[in-house]
């Protein structure tokens, strides 16, 4: 029986980097995982391999529309779907390999397998039990579906299936209007299909800014995608390769059908704690389904800590990676944070969208007295210079003492830009500290600093 200090369950972003960390601050650690790579859902099935595909079709949607306006002619690139894929599936070996590298640099063992907790200190991994002081479970999260939708991973499919279709489809509906969907629905569209996104709420993207939304779904339709608000898919039928979405309209209750090549399910997800035995072990739940935790991730069982998409909070990548530094600190003796304030959100379309803190509605909710500074990207010369000139940077500021709550930008490398004002947020920094902060020009960052203006004189370049 092998002893260590930790055990972590999941190789996940959250996992593996925990298991780093831990190791680096001198635990013995190993890592439960039972995925013939590590990386969990992020590098092997989600955020990897769809920011491949969203890169390869922007390339393609650059070279069909703007080569010619900058002078490059040639013939339009044909796709071939199986190289693009091809190049895909060598990200992902890259990315998942460069794991492995890690745990052997940092002596980080890998238990292959799929792990149960049988009791307080033991982790089972295929016939044999290992012995840890501290168990941190890790275990990420799953597609969810709807009732009367059925997942074949082949007409029906969840974000992992539509990673790696057959062929592309002439017609895709997506049921769910958020980040998954609306990603997945963009990479097809740029390669010709005809995509349409059911969405239950009257707007995309809930919890965002509602006039960044607004502005999205106007960019995206122009670039050819479809959209159904306020609609309740009631069911989909596959028959011979062919699906039928039956949805049901909220405002007047009236019934539709949608024919499809393929229906992307993008309604969310949940975790997965499938065979760690938790029920058995007493470990309490959220009635969501979560595992439930203090505020130092420790679990109701002494011993066993849980992070990232098991427990509540946002299902990001980079929020599991902050948690499970934290708990690796913990433990090591030091003192584990996480500032929840500050987690970003990007969805990386072209435009990117990005968030972080307050929305403007969620202070007017509060009552809080908020100022706000705009800036449109057709301000900005390097914007405009790549055809990236619609969108806008939006950052709010208290009305009182300038701090900066939040700020939303869709825009060109929204995803890049938004950690200026998370490093700002971290520092409590004013709108005025950011206004006054030299931007390198001509840089889309400058859009950043255009905006911190605007919460106070006002921008030079509006």
């Amino acid at each position: 029986m092998a002893q260590f200090d930790l055990i972590v369950i999941g190789a996940g972003p959250g996992g593996y980097v925990c298991a780093i960390r831990a190791a680096q601050l001198g635990l013995k650690v190993a890592v439960a995982e039972g995925r013939e790579t590590l990386g969990g859902t992020c590098l092997n099935v989600g955020c990897i391999p769809s920011k491949a595909l969203l890169h390869a079709t922007h390339s393609l949607h650059e070279a069909q529309e703007n080569f010619e306006k900058m002078g490059l002619i040639g013939a339009k690139p044909k796709v071939d779907w199986q190289k693009m894929l091809a190049y895909k599936d060598d990200v992902i070996g890259q990315n998942t390999k460069g794991i492995e590298f890690l745990f052997k640099k940092n002596k980080v063992t890998w238990l292959k397998g799929w792990a149960g907790i049988p009791e307080a200190g033991k982790v089972r991994v295929g016939d044999e039990t290992h012995e840890a002081k501290h168990i941190v479970i890790a275990s990420g999260s799953e597609p969810a579906s709807l009732p009367g939708v059925e997942i074949d991973e082949k007409t029906v499919v969840t974000s992992t299936g539509a990673l790696a279709l057959d062929k592309l489809p002439k017609k895709m509906v997506v049921i769910g209007g958020g980040v998954i969907g609306l990603e997945m629905g963009s990479v097809y569209a740029r390669l010709g299909t005809d995509v349409t996104v059911i969405e239950y709420l009257d707007r995309l993207i809930p919890g965002n800014d509602a006039e960044v939304a607004k502005t999205f779904q106007r960019i995206l339709k122009k670039q050819g995608m479809d959209f159904i608000l306020g609609a309740a898919v009631q069911g989909v039928t596959v028959k011979r390769g062919k699906a039928t979405v039956a949805y049901q309209l909220r405002k007047d209750d009236s019934e539709h059908t949608l024919e499809t090549d393929c229906v992307l399910v993008a309604t969310g997800r949940k975790p997965f704690t499938q065979g760690l035995g938790l029920d058995k072990l007493g470990v309490k739940m959220t009635q969501r389904g979560q595992i439930a935790t203090d505020g130092h991730w420790a679990t109701s069982v002494k011993g066993i800590y849980a992070i990232g998409d098991v427990i509540e909070g946002p299902m990001l990548a980079h929020k599991a990676e902050d948690e499970g530094m934290a708990v690796a600190e913990m433990l090591a003796g030091q003192a584990g944070h996480v500032n929840y304030g500050v987690i970003p959100g990007v969805i990386y379309t072209t435009p990117e969208v990005a968030s972080v803190g307050e929305t403007e509605e969620s202070l007017k909710e509060a009552g809080r007295a908020f100022k706000v500074g705009k800036f449109s990207f057709m301000g900005n010369g390097r914007a405009k210079a790549v055809f990236q000139g619609e969108g806008f940077v939006k950052i709010l500021a208290d009305a009182e003492t300038d701090r900066i709550l939040g700020a939303h930008v869709i825009g060109p490398m929204a995803g890049d830009l938004i950690h200026e004002v998370c490093v700002a947020m971290e520092f409590g920094a004013s709108a005025e500290d950011l206004a006054r902060t030299c931007h390198a020009h001509p840089t889309f960052s400058e859009a950043m600093r255009e905006a911190a203006l605007a919460c106070g004189d006002g921008a030079i370049h509006a």
